[in-house]
């Protein structure tokens, strides 16, 4: 997995980019925990992540905001931090110009600014978001939620209360053609230490069942399109 610096807004960015081995793959952008509570692109639950992406074929990005390992600049409460995950986005962008699918993938603090990056870039297809911190973080700019994604939580989670993130759930569900997949890890804790390969499997089973909705979706398209042109002819 080759060293990347990307410039972003407050200088040199340092993530760790696996290309994809075939070309037209669609990417994914990980996006680690608080910085200022040891949160980085090492975290355990976002390489889990990242991995997972890689074996699926993804054109795969994590990165360390601002301040962490060696990206410049300082922690900025979040608003730093989501121009970061804007600049790195446009960088895999860049490096993936036909990719027909963009995912977006955050834990704790990293699923906040994953959300609010959703808002602005339409373009990305759907979301994994992890233990979001609806307890400490507003998260009302989901209005509405863009796009379709699975939130994941731990019944033993002592940081997070189930009970804030059912309140986010419930507002996002009354949106009209987005569905939000909730499933809560039975023994999990907030940093999933002994339910990594179970949090896998929960992502995995969901982006299974997403792309392959997509794709279907896509080909139904394609051939309303060509019946269409094919009718226009006659």
């Amino acid at each position: 997995m080759p060293e990347v610096i990307i410039n972003g807004p407050e200088g040199r960015l340092e993530g760790r980019y696996y290309p994809a081995k075939k070309p037209n793959s669609p990417i994914a952008l990980l996006l680690h925990p608080h910085p200022q509570h040891g949160g980085t692109m090492n975290n355990k639950v976002v390489y889990q992540l990242y991995q997972m992406f890689v074996r699926r074929g993804f054109a795969t990005l994590r990165f360390n905001f601002r301040g962490v390992g060696r990206s410049q600049g300082s922690f900025d409460r979040g608003e730093g931090e989501l121009s970061d995950a804007a600049s790195a986005l446009d960088w895999l962008q860049s490096q993936n110009q036909d990719a027909p699918m963009c995912w977006i993938a955050g834990f704790s603090f990293g699923a906040w600014i994953g959300m609010q990056l959703l808002m602005r870039r339409p373009e990305i297809t759907g979301f994994i978001s992890v233990s979001p911190p609806a307890n400490m973080y507003d998260f009302s700019f989901l209005a509405p939620c863009p796009a379709s994604g699975l939130i994941t939580h731990g019944d033993k989670d002592d940081i997070v209360p189930q009970e804030s993130v059912e309140e986010l759930i419930e507002k996002l569900a009354k949106q009209k053609d987005v569905v939000i997949d909730f499933q809560v890890l039975k023994g999990a804790t907030h940093f999933y230490n002994e339910h990594l390969e179970e949090l896998e499997q929960t992502v995995n089973g969901y982006l299974d069942r997403r792309i392959n909705e997509i794709e279907a979706a896509i080909a139904a398209e394609a051939a309303a399109e060509a019946e269409e042109e094919e009718a226009a002819e006659s």
